[in-house]
């Protein structure tokens, strides 16, 4: 018998006594204020929903601060202490968070928050209580039906929730806090390996396409002496449609696409389709604009046998070298280095084409670049595999972590 049963037995043998949530709080649940206050660049931090982050109040993601003449107003409503649980009664609505330290902060009305009775409930044990999917789907279902559902705190209020004695609660909490201990002992492990990887697969890399010996006699060129660049227009996401032809948005290739493709994410009309810049097989389709110099020139090789298109804050590199090869080259530190040369803009950063051909690349003969790709494949395949694997890895550990918390915090109604 664990030591959790045996509490049980000892404690609550005929059951849990259930109570609604405002039974187990010191004061009635509470909330900031609903006009939103001018914000400034210091003062003290106003936290929104974008605030609640991994079951904290993470301070870094506040919104903006107000004045302390402003926190003086809102603590008279409410003013968030130390073992404090928030809720997120619309927008991510059902969200959970626990105050953690004792950082000065206020909080906006989206966010619900409710101070345990400690001589009844635990603050930990009902944060964990709150996440279980019974209370979440009952979030979800007495929440307002429009289009930004409200969640009101009348309703919340009364939603009931097991009290076992504390002794079961501590034991609860103990089990739930070392597993998500493990859980994020795991998921940094996992991404420390996902970084090394990357590390190893960038040196790799690096090295085939920069280093080369003297017996290689390779040649550097300058990437307007291997083909043409040609900026195109149009194409907005609005113009997407379910089919048609295929199309690369600027923005995807930076967010959706590794160093080459065979397939589209989007399309547009046909006739949309004949006044935007066209894609031929190896073509390079290239970034012009971005917010930071990380992912201008991020480029993705078009391998597919089709025509596609592409538009503004773009440009197509056409070629005949390998398409791999030179896609590979974009990634280097060498291009890199080179780049941030022509890259213009503060708040948005651009590159023109003509200024990216002017970017030097050392070309070996097209079989040695074959070669280098080869090599390369491997690499990319072995480096994305795991990086594949992570997420699914970790949702697999999220999945048993929720499974053990509901059943843990499910226990049978003791009877009036």
């Amino acid at each position: 018998m664990s030591k959790l049963e045996e509490l049980i037995q000892k404690y609550c043998p005929d059951g849990v006594e259930h109570k609604t949530i405002l039974d187990v709080l010191v004061q009635s649940i509470t909330d900031g204020p609903h006009e939103t206050p001018s914000l400034q660049g210091s003062g003290v931090p106003f936290i929104s929903v974008e605030a609640i982050h991994d079951g904290i109040v993470d301070l870094s993601k506040c919104r903006g601060f107000i004045t302390k003449e402003y926190d003086l107003i809102c603590a008279k409503k409410y003013k968030p202490q130390i073992g404090d649980v928030f809720m997120v009664k619309s927008a991510s609505i059902g969200k959970v968070a626990m105050v953690t330290t004792n950082d000065d902060f206020n909080i906006w009305s989206p966010l619900a928050a409710m101070r345990c009775d400690t001589k009844t409930m635990l603050p930990r044990f009902l944060f964990y209580i709150l996440q279980t999917d019974r209370i979440q789907k009952e979030v979800v279902k007495k929440a307002s039906k429009s289009s930004q559902p409200n969640l009101s705190m009348r309703v919340l209020e009364q939603f009931e929730i097991p009290v076992p004695p504390l002794p079961v609660q501590e034991e609860i909490v103990r089990v739930l806090d070392t597993f998500t201990e493990l859980q994020a002992e795991l998921q940094a492990e996992l991404q420390a390996e996902r970084q090394k990887r990357l590390q190893q697969y960038n040196y790799y890399r690096d090295n085939l396409l920069t280093n080369f010996t003297p017996d290689k006699q390779v040649r550097e060129y300058t990437l307007g002496e291997l083909g043409t660049f040609t900026r195109g227009n149009g194409l907005q996401k609005k113009d997407f449609t379910e089919t048609g032809v295929g199309c690369i948005h600027y923005g995807q290739i930076y967010t959706r696409f590794g160093a080459f493709t065979d397939k589209t994410l989007t399309y547009v009309d046909e006739n949309l389709a004949s006044h935007l810049l066209q894609v031929n097989k190896g073509n390079l389709v290239i970034a012009c604009t971005s917010e930071n110099v990380e992912d201008i020139c991020k480029c993705v090789a078009w391998l597919g046998d089709e025509t596609i298109c592409t538009g503004g804050h773009a440009c197509v590199f056409r070629h005949k070298q390998n398409p791999k090869y030179i896609s590979y080259f974009f990634q280097t530190e060498y291009f890199f280095n080179q780049k941030v040369k022509y890259t213009y803009g503060t708040k948005v950063k651009d590159i023109k084409p003509d200024s990216i051909a002017k970017i030097k690349i050392p070309l070996p003969s097209l079989e040695e670049q074959e070669r280098i790709v080869s090599i390369l494949d491997n690499l990319y395949t072995l480096t994305n595999d795991l990086s594949a694997g992570l997420p699914a890895e970790i949702e697999k550990r999220r999945q048993q972590y929720e499974f053990y918390r509901d059943k843990l915090l499910t226990f049978k109604r003791k009877e009036a």
